[in-house]
């Protein structure tokens, strides 16, 4: 569909004022009469004249539109006459037509299905009625997300794992049996080259057409959100030919940490802490941490430690271990990192040589933390998840930083 507006919309009702061959009825006579009636059925759905206004809903400034043109036609008015019961073509308030709103294919596509294909406007008489198109499909428009700072983490670490190809993205088609069942709480998309992320699925319920739909938070990686409903999201999906799915990490649940019968030793995550003498180290000894996976074993990893910059050149104690099984140990690493990456310890050490190093491997995270996303990782729902510096805790996307619901 070509870009429209209602100037253009104004344009295609122009052909009323040609002159028609006497006779039957043309099939434009037909047309105009078809789209009176459905000005007649909003009228006596709505108790009311339909008026123009951005905040109106799309069908009924479609039809001020084509009332307004019906009433500027004495051709049209002489037609329609003995049909206009309700005193539309006369009606004392009748007013000069309001400067054309500009809307683009977006709005029209999710308002108009089922119109979308036909270049005249009256040709409307096979869409739903006004009052059951808003109770089943409103798209709430989209607003500033208040909460936005508890999602970006969420919208940034997607981007990363986009780039390193531990997600992917796949084409979204009607015809290979994408289905509603399929957007899903925590699910990722990319939606008007935004990327988009299914924060809350509602109660499920009835549309007018009596299948199920639900009402959905979405929030938008521009950090702004909307509240439409499943089956506008489906909708929305299938119309934009750029649409996206974004899969889940594909290392899945990553491992376990116990073997079982056939599993190969993968490695071990190590949680080390420093015995450094520098200021900032010592300041924070209880909470500052190596976090790292080696395929080794970790006591002779660590044996020349203090000869190491990226051990701060310091020995260091084991905190915890957690043995791999069936694992890409790179790949773990890297996850691990990147969770903990807003509490990653910005120091720079020399080495024995008076080289100056900058460890990338120390982070400011409690134990306890560390065992929790360990935890989250085995069981697929870290991506869920960040981590939070100020309050040191893992914090659901979505929450605010204290740690309350929204």
């Amino acid at each position: 569909m070509g870009d429209l507006d209602l100037d253009e919309l104004r344009e295609e009702l122009d052909e009323f004022a040609q002159p028609e061959k006497k006779g039957a009825r043309s099939p434009r006579e037909e047309r105009i009469i078809a789209g009176f009636e459905e000005i007649q059925r909003f009228v006596e759905q709505n108790g009311r004249i339909p008026q123009h206004g951005e905040e109106r809903d799309i069908f009924e400034r479609l039809y001020a539109v084509r009332l307004d043109q019906l009433r500027s036609l004495g051709e049209c008015r002489s037609l329609l006459a003995s049909m206009d019961h309700q005193g539309l073509l006369t009606v004392a308030e009748a007013v000069a037509a309001t400067p054309a709103e500009t809307m683009d294919d977006d709005e029209l596509l999710a308002e108009l299905e089922g119109a979308a294909g036909s270049a005249d406007i009256t040709a409307l008489r096979h869409v739903r009625a006004t009052a059951e198109k808003r109770a089943a499909e409103e798209i709430a428009n989209r607003t500033p997300c208040k909460d936005f700072e508890g999602f970006k983490p969420l919208f940034d670490r997607v981007a990363k794992e986009l780039e390193t190809g531990e997600r992917i993205t796949r084409r979204i088609r009607k015809d290979a049996g994408f289905l509603k069942s399929d957007i899903k709480a925590g699910e990722f998309f990319i939606l008007g080259g935004q990327t988009a992320l299914v924060a809350e699925v509602g109660e499920p319920i009835k549309a007018p057409n009596g299948q199920l739909d639900a009402r959905l938070q979405v929030i938008y990686s521009n950090g702004t959100e909307s509240n439409l409903l499943l089956r506008s999201l489906q909708r929305a999906l299938y119309k934009d030919e750029t649409s996206r799915l974004i899969s889940e990490p594909s290392a899945g649940p990553l491992f376990t940490d116990e073997a079982n019968d056939g599993d190969l030793a993968s490695g071990t995550i190590y949680v080390l802490r420093s015995k450094s003498g520098h200021p900032v180290v010592a300041a924070h000894r209880d909470v500052l941490h190596k976090i790292g996976v080696t395929g080794g074993d970790v006591v002779q990893r660590i044996a020349n430690a203090k000869l190491d910059p990226t051990f701060l050149m310091a020995d260091v104690e084991i905190v915890a271990t957690y043995e791999l099984y069936n694992i890409n140990r790179t790949k773990l690493e890297n996850l691990i990192h990147r969770v903990f990456d807003p509490a990653r310890l910005d120091i720079e050490i020399k080495d024995r040589f008076g080289k100056p190093v900058i460890p990338r491997e120390w982070f400011l995270v409690p134990v306890f933390i560390v065992n929790e996303v360990v935890e989250r990782i085995k069981d697929g729902t870290i991506t869920k998840y960040f981590y939070d510096p100020q309050t040191a805790n893992l914090v659901l996307a979505g929450r605010k930083k204290s740690g309350g619901d929204k």
